[in-house]
């Protein structure tokens, strides 16, 4: 973990709010575009943000968070309590959706979901390729950053207001793609549905804010080996690998608990893993909050 201070906050649109932590004790650890940190609050919550500063500012990260009214005590700490110059823990960064090189980009964002976005479209356009973004919200004044983008990009960013202006044509903005051009898309559930249909899926990357809905075999019993603690735990059906690891006394770190933000992320020795996260585990890894095994057995580095 790394030591922050809140340095700055500031709203930025409605129902959003900009936090500036300043690293303590040294420069923070390096990022790249569509990276995340982990923000352990002072309730005892962890929770997810992506990185929207400057990667060359290391004694600074920058993330915006927006105030969701059916929060689970994560984004509604974030706006009312929290303060100037107190101190945070955060994680290091992880990527688990990186800019790839391309020629030609086309950044698809839809509200908060701007945030891995912003970094990207500046690191995209310094490399010289065509970029594009288009940027979807309820109403200007609820879309983080949008004056700053147009005064930067220019006619290079569209700006769709639904209320206003309605939805872009997805299907339009594919045909309009070049032969070698990448879609990186971030927002809600039925944009990314829709940039699923609209896009080639080899050329689509996309960061959800919530796990796809996917249907698995019924779940069924296994065994979890610890290889580095001996011990063998039994992991019934219907109990989260995760669960049954920390009630056995081995704690892992986790966050979201539903497969997208890779905090979890274990090594498996031997065995079959079930894949259930919406992150695609590396080889040899796994994310036991949502995942199991297929095998009767995994054989964990634990």
């Amino acid at each position: 973990m790394q030591q922050t201070i809140i340095d700055r906050i500031e709203p930025i649109a409605e129902d959003v709010v900009s936090l500036v932590l300043r690293g303590v004790g040294g420069p923070l650890a390096p990022w790249q575009p569509g990276a995340h940190i982990d923000l352990t609050l002072p309730n005892w919550l962890t929770r997810q943000y992506s990185l929207c500063g400057d990667p060359a500012e290391r004694d600074r990260y920058r993330v915006a968070v927006r105030h969701d009214h059916l929060s689970r005590g994560g984004s509604e700490y974030v706006h009312r309590f929290l303060r100037l110059a107190r101190p945070l823990e955060v994680s290091l960064p992880r990527n688990h959706f990186p800019l790839e090189p391309a020629p030609e980009y086309l950044f698809v964002a839809g509200g908060i979901g701007i945030t891995p976005l912003k970094p990207m479209l500046r690191s995209a356009s310094e490399s010289g390729a065509v970029v594009t973004l288009v940027y979807v919200g309820r109403s200007r004044a609820s879309m983080p950053f949008a004056d700053e983008l147009v005064a930067t990009y220019g006619d290079r960013v569209r700006i769709f207001a639904t209320e206003e202006s309605g939805r872009p044509d997805f299907a339009t903005l594919a045909a309009g793609l070049g032969p070698e051009a990448l879609v990186f898309c971030c927002g809600p559930a039925p944009m990314l549905a829709a940039a699923d249909e609209a896009f080639p899926a080899g050329r689509l990357r996309a960061e959800r804010f919530r796990p796809a809905v996917r249907e698995f075999a019924p779940d069924t019993a296994f065994e979890a080996v610890c290889a580095r603690s001996g011990q063998t735990i039994e992991v019934p059906a219907g109990k989260p690998l995760l669960g049954a690891l920390n009630h056995a006394g081995i704690p892992v770190p986790s966050g979201c608990r539903e497969g997208v933000c890779g905090s979890c992320e274990i090594t498996v020795l031997d065995g079959e893993p079930e894949h259930r996260d919406d992150i695609g585990a590396p080889e040899g890894r796994m994310y036991p909050c949502v995942s199991r095994a297929l095998s009767p057995r995994l054989i964990l580095d634990l």
